[in-house]
């Protein structure tokens, strides 16, 4: 895991979008248990409220599954790597549209990030 860097995106969500990402990619598979939070929390460079919060928002997406005694495991899909193709396929026919090469797609998104 990498360490939840990103601008104007509150961190929890980063965190959660990390995880889910790492979910969708098989890297963390259905079934798995997580380690504690206080250590995913250290792995990742963030404080363990925010680990509490970003695994709470999985389990409301139904991607995890708190059991008292037993931790965290992962019960659900995440939305995987297709979805993002998807999406970056339309945005690159919007953009062609609209007389922008990929290049200076690639700089847009570099500006924004």
């Amino acid at each position: 895991m990498s360490s939840a860097v990103g601008h104007g995106i509150p961190v929890y969500s980063r965190v959660a979008g990390e995880l889910r990402r790492e979910i969708a990619e098989g890297a963390i598979k259905s079934g798995q248990r997580l380690p504690p939070a206080r250590d995913l929390a250290a792995v990742m460079g963030v404080n363990q409220n925010t680990m509490f919060r970003a695994l709470r928002q999985l389990r409301d997406e139904g991607i995890l599954e708190f059991r008292r005694g037993r931790g965290i495991s992962v019960v659900g899909e995440a939305p995987g790597l297709s979805e993002v193709v998807v999406r970056c396929r339309e945005l690159l026919r919007i953009s062609s549209r609209h007389g922008y090469r990929k290049d200076e797609l690639i700089r847009i998104i570099e500006g924004l990030s």
